[in-house]
This record gives structure tokens, C-alpha cells and sequence, in this order.
């Protein structure tokens, strides 16, 4: 954003600079001269450039060259706000709340206040000079229809949407890209002579030159042609440049990171604990390519067990406020799509020096527990370690030998034998302790995608968890239990992994919801993990269990970083951090800062991060892992389309998991393909949600349409570019019988009955 002095012009897109994990950058300000929120607040009134300069004793080119440089920062931070005439205000005289725009596929938006306080509705006509993602000071101007805050905007702060993915048309010769994200509602013109080689119905990419304003659309140059619609890995490249997902690594980042060499040197050895004649294995999918966790488990006198949790040391390598650290924490997490996956550090040590590939010396950061026979850790202590694992072991190998020992298996299992039914052991102690305590254990299965040679989409299978997925994850939980309560204790801002209760109109729906299936919540006191626990656990085995487990979900808040510790109400713990994957997510890097900063010897007060530098990381870490999850469901959403597209008039058996005023939203059994059986293709007869929201009535006929219910669905249409697949009922003149839930027929009996 370029300042101006005198004459109003467009202002000039600002770019977004580096995140840090170090100190937070702040204007320099010489000791001789106030700065700029003082010298606002003194005035008591707004103040244009030439007169802040002034009062702020900024005189000659470069004081006011570093004063517009101040100005710049001050603005984007939502300290200070520019008025329509030019001139300087204090936000806080304003009562402008200042946040992040969230918008939505359908217009409107909302401001997430940095204060995180409650979001702020933005109408269409708002959003329409903001993109989702930019950052905006805004007026609360009353309230909607639903009685929450609607504001309007004063000042986007910071642009944040610089590039465009889409689809280029051309109509009547105007042309112009359609953004694949559905959250960004604007068309972006393109001048004829900036559309170089693309042609009408390619996907591209777009540079805006011009952001949108409350008069017009945004404008673009296009920069690069991604392919054609429907090629092969389109939906990835899409998906992407769609969320602004870095996916080259700079020049000086890879250099950074080649620079440690292939092997552990021997200075880096030194003063660790040396563990490599201890059989720690890594247990992961076949597919896994980075190794960042290890186990090692023997029983002990009295019942109890010895538990190492051995973690790639990634803070060795990853040092703070370098190149590698600055693109970690852009990143914030590793993005894994069906086809392809976008690493956090480069190869050199996410395949490489960072992750703990059998028979080879890699620096380790090491949890040790006592656990005894009721799952309950005992002692605990941290240390920095040399490893050297013995086997890379996968879930389906070690499943296979915890349910049947006697049988052949392959002499790399056998050997480790007897460490795995130690696991196993522990593995079932601490699962005991979970249930005591309440918490939810969602088991749902995994899509995985099967793609052919030619790098298509071939078929979905749901992939189910066993008993070798449960025990690492045990494991997992309990290292990540006493890596919070050790910084907790030792009073060293951290990120914890926070999870809140649901809130209260969430809940009541769930209620609604559950009462469907005869089951209750309780309404005289607050709601606690274990009833959850319960209901989760009463649908096992049932076809409705998924659907169940997904609404629970949904009724509950995402897990944020951040650094206040309120708990995990998913996991029922007081404390609770992510300290088992640092190769791909940088919270847990920064719990092994903290770990490893004790562990030499400092304390709270000699501890770079100040709480308030967390916080901010916190945010930063929570949105990059929002946009690593909704980038890899646009993906599968585009796949899930892809696999449907030729299969126009086929039948299929479907689950009913959504009603909604405009009809019904099923899901495809066994490939959790989700599409929607329009109002009119229900029947001849006029049909609408009751009151409970979870059943469609006919007027005429009476029939009903409830969640849960099993329908056969025929497929009429699929359009790829919107993600949507639309149904019709199977049936032929409206006779077909509807099957129902188990859980219904179970209500049908009773009633019979009585």
C-alpha cells in the first residue's frame, strides 16, 4: 500500500511480508522521536501525512521515507486506520474491530476478529470489495436477522489474494476467469491482450493487477496455462493454486537444508544419550515416506511397562528465523493429496536426516514413561537421544501378528516378536484408561484412491483402522500428555492443542438429531466427553455409525494452537500438545523449542517467545492447517466427481445424511460420495422440512424422508467445476417401498408392542 500525500489514488497491492518465529517486526523508532499511535493519541484528531511528519519531528527524505515505511506496517496491523480524506486514525477512536475475512460460497462473509471475539456478518454488498482471506477494519452496523453483529467495511488492511485459479471463458468478447475456490464470488476480467496462449475452457492462472473495489470487478493478467479441464492431476494443481499452498521450495531453503549432508556428523552426536542398541521400530501405512516417530516397549516388575517415545529432533536442523524456519512456518503443515504430497522442510530431511529410517544413526528427542497396569503414566522425563531403528514395520504386518502370534510371518515381525505383545500390553492400558475417562473415539474408515497407469482415477476403498493404528495412536497421545504438562510446568509458552465444548445451539441440535435414534442427551447438567463417549459407542456395529460419528463432529468446534490451555474436550485431557510429528507440523517444533530449552538449561524467563509471539504463531499455524484440509477435500471433492462423471443413469444404494429445505443429501455406501436428491425429485407433491430439520414431509401424500434413511438413487447429473452430483430416487411413479434404519425399525417394534 503506497502512502500518498496529497492526491487520492488507487492504492497499490501491499505484499504480505515473511512470517517469523523470532521476534515480531516493529517500526524503528529513534529515542528522540515519538512514535506514531503517541503522537495520534496527543493530537486527539485525525492527521494527514505531512502534518504527522511534523509533529512526529520526521524531517528530510529519509526520516520520511522510514516514516512511510512505519505508516505501512502500523496499517496492516490494524493499529491505525486511513480515512477518506488521507489522513491517520486511531483505530481504538474509530470502534473498528480489525480481523481476517472468511467468506462464504454463497456472497456473504464474516470478519474473524483478531481479539477472537464473536465473528462479524459481512453482506454480499460488503464482500464485495474484499476477497476471502484479506484483512479489514470494520464498523459494527447493527445486527441481522439472526441477531448477529453486521458490520460494514471501512479499510481492507491487506490483500491477500494475489493469484486466481480458474476457468477461463470468453462471452459476447469480454473475457474473464471463473475462481475454482467457491469462496471467492468474483469473476476477474482479462484484457485480450494479456491472455496469452490460454484458450477458452482451459484452467489458469491469473495475477491480479486491479483488486476488487464496490464498483468493480477485479481485473487480471494471465500468467501461466495449468492444462487442460479434465487432465490427469489437474485437481491437485487446482487445488493448490485455489489456496495458495507454497509448492516450490526456494533456492536457499533446499541449500539450507542439502548443507547437513546425508548422515548424523559426529559433533551432532555428542552429550546425547545413545540408544541404538535398543530395538525402537517405526510402525506406519505402506505408503509413508517420512518416519518421524519410533516406540520401545518391555514390561516391568508389579505389571507395569517401560515406554520410549523417540521423535525426529527436527529442532537440530530447523533453527530459528532462517530460511528453513521461515518456509516451515509459512507452510505450517505437510499437505497430503491421493496423488502427490507438499512436504513442510524439503527432501533432504523430511525423507532424509530427519526421518528415522531403519539401521541408520538419527538424532532423536525421547519421552520415557513408566506406565502402570490401569494405564496411568507414573513418571515421566525428556532427554535428547542417538537412535538407530531396527525395523520399519507397517499397521497391516503388526496387526496381523497381535491377532494371530503362532502364525508364519516375515522374520523382521517375528524377530520384534516379543517387544509387540509389550505394546500390545501397554497399547491396552492406556486404551482402558481413555474409556474410563470419557474419551471420543471416532473409528470411521479411511478413502483411499486407487488410480490406474495412466494416472486416472480408477475406484474409492474405505480402509479401516486395526488394532496396530490404535496402539500407535496411543502411544502418540500419551508422549503428547506429558509434553504439555512438562512445559506447563516449567512455565514455557507453548502451542497446546485445545478443543472446546460444543456450543449451545450446536448442541441442542444434536439432541434433536440423536432423539431420531431413541437416543438422549443429558439437559440438567453440562455436557462432559463420556456422553458422547456413550453415544458413539452405542452405534457400533450399526450401518448408521458413520453418519452418527460425522454429525457428533460436526456439533463440536475445531481443535485450535493456541497458547491459553483449556484442555482437549475430544480427548478428555486437562493438558494436552502435539509433539510427535515435527517433520510436518511446525507446533510440534516449537513444543520441542520449549522442551529442548529446559532441557539445556534455561527457564520461562530466558525463553526467546513471549506469550503474545505464541499466540500470533498459534493463529498463523490454525489457518495453514484449515487451508491444508480444505485444499485436499476440493481435491477429493473433484476426484469424487471425476469417478461419476461416466456413470450418468447408474443406481446406486445411499445413505441419507443431510435434509435441507431444497431436498436431500446422501451418501454412496462404501465410497463416501456425497451428492443430492433434489425437492423435485422426490415425488409428485409438495414437500418441506418440519420443524425437527431432520425429516422432509409431503403435503398431499405424507410420506417422509428421514435422516438415516436407506434410498436407491439413480444418477442424473455431475457437474465437476461446482463439486455437486445430483440424484433422483430409483423408483419408478412414486411406488417404491423405502428401506429404513435399523435404529427405526427398532423404534417400530417397540411401539408394536405396547
Amino acid at each position: 500500500m503506497k502512502l500518498r500525500k496529497k492526491t487520492r489514488k488507487p492504492k497499490k497491492t501491499t505484499k504480505r511480508p515473511a512470517v517469523r518465529t523470532g521476534a515480531p517486526s516493529r517500526p524503528r523508532v529513534s529515542r528522540d522521536q515519538p512514535a506514531i499511535p503517541q503522537v495520534l493519541q496527543a493530537a486527539g484528531r485525525p492527521l494527514d501525512f505531512d502534518e504527522l511528519a511534523q509533529r512526529a519531528e520526521r524531517n528530510g527524505a529519509s526520516a520520511r521515507k522510514r516514516l512511510t515505511k512505519e505508516l505501512e506496517e502500523l496499517l496492516q496491523s490494524g493499529a491505525i486506520i486511513r480515512n477518506r480524506r488521507d489522513e491517520y486514525c486511531l483505530r481504538e477512536r474509530l470502534s473498528l474491530t480489525v480481523g481476517t475475512v472468511s467468506a462464504h460460497k454463497d456472497g456473504y462473509g464474516f470478519l474473524m476478529p483478531d481479539d477472537r471475539s464473536a465473528p462479524i456478518y459481512l453482506a454480499p454488498r460488503q464482500m464485495q470489495e474484499a476477497m476471502h482471506g484479506d484483512r479489514a477494519a470494520v464498523r459494527i452496523s447493527g445486527t441481522d436477522h439472526r441477531g448477529r453483529p453486521e458490520g460494514a467495511i471501512v479499510e481492507v488492511l491487506e490483500r491477500n489474494t494475489r493469484e486466481i485459479v480458474g476457468r477461463l471463458y470468453d462471452e459476447s468478447g469480454i473475457c474473464f476467469v471463473v475462481p475454482d475456490n467457491p469462496r471467492i464470488g468474483h469473476k476477474v476480467l482479462v484484457p485480450r491482450q494479456h491472455l496469452g496462449q490460454a484458450r477458452p475452457g482451459q484452467v489458469v492462472l491469473v495475477k491480479l493487477v486491479e483488486q476488487p473495489s464496490k464498483t468493480a470487478q477485479p481485473l487480471g493478467h494471465i500468467t501461466r496455462v495449468l492444462g487442460e479441464h479434465a487432465a490427469p492431476g489437474m485437481e491437485t494443481d487446482i487445488a493448490i493454486h485455489s489456496h495458495g499452498l507454497p509448492f516450490e521450495f526456494p533456492p536457499e531453503v533446499i541449500a539450507e537444508a542439502e548443507v547437513f549432508g546425508n548422515s548424523v556428523s559426529a559433533a551432532a552426536k555428542r552429550g546425547r544419550e545413545d540408544l541404538r542398541e535398543l530395538p525402537l521400530v517405526t510402525i506406519d501405512g505402506e505408503d509413508a515416506r517420512d518416519f518421524d516417530d519410533a516406540v520401545y516397549c518391555e514390561p516391568l516388575r508389579g505389571g507395569s511397562w517401560r515406554l520410549l517415545v523417540a521423535i525426529a529432533d527436527v529442532a537440530s536442523y530447523v533453527e530459528p528465523n532462517r530460511a528453513l524456519d521461515r518456509e516451515a512456518q509459512l507452510r505450517g503443515t505437510s499437505v497430503y493429496f491421493p496423488n502427490r504430497v507438499l512436504p513442510m522442510l524439503p527432501e533432504a530431511l523430511s525423507n532424509g536426516l530427519c526421518s528415522l529410517n531403519p539401521n541408520v544413526d538419527r538424532l532423536c528427542m525421547v519421552c520415557e514413561m513408566r506406565i502402570n497396569a490401569d494405564g496411568k503414566v507414573t513418571r515421566a522425563q525428556f532427554f535428547e537421544g542417538l537412535m538407530r531403528s531396527a525395523a520399519r514395520l507397517t499397521y497391516t504386518k503388526v496387526a496381523a501378528y497381535l491377532a494371530n502370534p503362532a502364525a508364519a510371518h516375515e522374520p523382521e515381525v517375528t524377530a520384534l516378536g516379543e517387544q509387540l505383545q509389550s505394546l500390545y500390553g501397554v497399547f491396552k492400558a492406556l486404551h482402558r484408561q481413555r474409556l474410563s475417562r470419557g474419551a471420543l473415539d471416532f473409528d470411521a474408515p479411511e478413502l483411499k484412491v486407487k488410480f490406474d497407469a495412466q494416472g486416472r482415477i480408477a475406484t474409492f476403498v474405505e480402509s479401516t483402522r486395526n488394532d496396530a493404528h490404535r496402539l500407535i495412536e496411543e502411544c502418540m497421545i500419551a508422549a503428547n500428555v506429558q509434553a504439555a504438562r512438562f512445559l506447563k510446568k516449567h512455565r514455557i509458552p507453548t502451542l497446546y492443542r485445545v478443543h472446546g465444548k460444543p456450543e449451545e445451539d450446536r448442541l441442542e441440535q444434536l439432541r434433536q438429531f440423536l432423539q431420531g435414534f431413541n437416543i438422549h442427551l443429558p439437559t440438567d447438567r453440562e455436557l462432559e466427553p463420556h456422553d458422547l463417549s456413550q453415544v458413539l459407542q452405542r452405534s457400533v456395529g450399526h450401518e448408521e455409525a458413520h453418519l452418527i460419528q460425522t454429525v457428533v463432529i460436526r456439533s463440536m468446534p475445531q481443535a485450535v494452537y493456541q497458547p491459553e490451555n483449556i484442555g482437549h474436550f475430544g480427548l478428555a485431557l486437562s493438558e494436552y500438545a502435539h509433539f510427535t510429528s515435527p517433520i510436518r507440523r511446525y507446533p510440534d517444533l516449537m513444543v520441542h523449542r520449549g522442551i529442548r530449552h529446559i532441557l539445556r538449561g534455561g527457564n520461562a524467563e530466558t525463553f526467546p517467545w513471549t506469550t503474545g509471539m505464541v499466540s500470533t504463531l498459534g493463529q498463523s499455524c490454525s489457518h495453514t492447517e484449515r487451508r491444508a484440509d480444505e485444499a485436499t477435500r476440493d481435491a477429493m471433492s473433484w476426484l469424487k466427481c471425476e469417478f461419476m462423471r461416466d456413470k450418468i443413469g447408474e443406481e446406486f444404494d445411499t445413505l441419507v445424511t443431510g435434509v435441507v429445505d431444497f431436498g436431500l443429501f446422501v451418501q454412496i455406501k462404501g465410497m463416501q460420495i456425497d451428492g443430492l436428491v433434489h425437492v423435485s425429485a422426490l415425488g409428485a407433491d409438495y414437500f418441506s422440512r418440519d420443524k425437527s430439520g431432520y425429516r422432509m414431509v409431503g403435503a398431499r401424500s405424507g410420506r417422509i424422508f428421514r435422516l438415516g434413511d436407506h434410498l436407491r438413487v439413480r444418477l442424473i447429473n455431475v457437474v465437476i467445476d461446482e463439486r455437486k452430483i445430483d440424484f433422483e430416487l430409483a423408483e419408478a411413479g412414486g411406488g417404491q417401498r423405502m428401506v429404513r434404519g435399523p435404529w427405526q425399525r427398532r423404534r417400530n417394534q417397540h411401539r408394536g408392542r405396547r
